[in-house]
């Protein structure tokens, strides 16, 4: 499980900047607050540089400069937030089948969040108050195991559509996937049809594969190398009908998925964000809104 591991990993940081503290507590002089200081500085430390080589590494030359180094301060941010304080502290995803206070009146199409690589459902918690506000009915799957072919998050997005449908009474749903959650509602869409399909959106998904996974070992990683024969497959499948239901968003910072602005399909409608990263599509308002804008012409059925 996703949240056990990132506990285990932050709580071996933290011991190991305490280690540091104490031997320059031992060596250096000073106080004990060395210890908690490092002991809390480390895991930041580690976020912010796995952000920071990250951002480096996909810079597309013509991007803006000031662009860029927004999207680097806020994607370190959104890590922080989402791997440090959201994602190690969770648990099974509940399905939430009421409003928050909205004024919608009567209930919206029902929504099936589905993650990226090496996320849980916490990095949705923005984009469901803001679904719940609005009236949506809402499920967020966890995809496990972590490291598995894609193909195989189908039955999990399968449960989930079932699920949201039959406690909602309804019978088609919208789903959301951020990175390589879009590509398993894309695998599921090639297993299931688009029957009980209103509208599928992504938000920066891998859609051509990205140069950052050309050295990946997991098999779900190797599926998303740039212009992957998987994906290639994935891609012949599909109808024009089944891309008529699909709208694409992706940022032009992305520090994940790169080339950044390739990251697009034949026939599907696609939103271009600016200064912003990989994570932080699932946390800013600007983003958040164009969900909600897209699913607000839908009615259950």
């Amino acid at each position: 499980m996703l949240a056990q591991l990132l506990r285990r990993m932050l709580l071996a940081q933290f011991f190991m900047g305490a280690a540091l503290g104490l031997l320059l507590n031992r060596f250096a002089g000073g106080s004990m607050g060395w210890v908690v200081a490092l002991a809390v500085a480390l895991p930041l430390l580690t976020t912010t540089l796995a952000h920071l080589l990250s951002a480096m590494k996909s810079r597309a030359p013509a991007e803006s400069p000031t662009l860029w180094w927004r999207s680097v301060w806020g994607e370190i941010g959104a890590g922080i937030r989402i791997f440090m304080l959201r994602q190690p502290w969770t648990t099974r995803p509940p399905v939430y089948l009421a409003a928050t206070g909205g004024a919608a009146p009567a209930p919206l199409v029902p929504v099936v969040l589905v993650h990226g690589y090496v996320c849980n459902h916490r990095i949705w918690d923005d984009t469901i108050a803001a679904l719940r506000a609005q009236g949506h009915p809402v499920l967020a799957v966890d995809l496990e195991p972590l490291f598995t072919s894609i193909d195989k998050y189908a039955p999990i997005v399968e449960a989930a559509v079932a699920e949201i449908c039959r406690q909602a009474g309804a019978r088609q749903v919208a789903l959301l996937g951020h990175s390589m959650g879009g590509l398993a509602i894309r695998a599921w869409l090639r297993a299931h049809g688009t029957e009980r399909v209103a509208k599928v959106l992504t938000l920066g998904t891998p859609h051509a594969g990205t140069r950052l996974a050309r050295r990946a070992r997991t098999p779900n990683g190797r599926q998303m190398v740039w212009r992957s024969k998987w994906l290639a497959r994935l891609a012949a499948h599909e109808s024009e009908a089944t891309r008529a239901l699909m709208r694409i968003a992706i940022t032009a910072q992305d520090n994940i998925v790169y080339p950044q602005r390739a990251q697009v399909l034949p026939g599907v409608e696609t939103t271009v964000f600016e200064g912003m990263g990989h994570l932080q599509m699932c946390l800013e308002k600007p983003v958040i809104d164009w969900v909600l804008a897209q699913l607000a012409p839908l009615h259950p059925h």
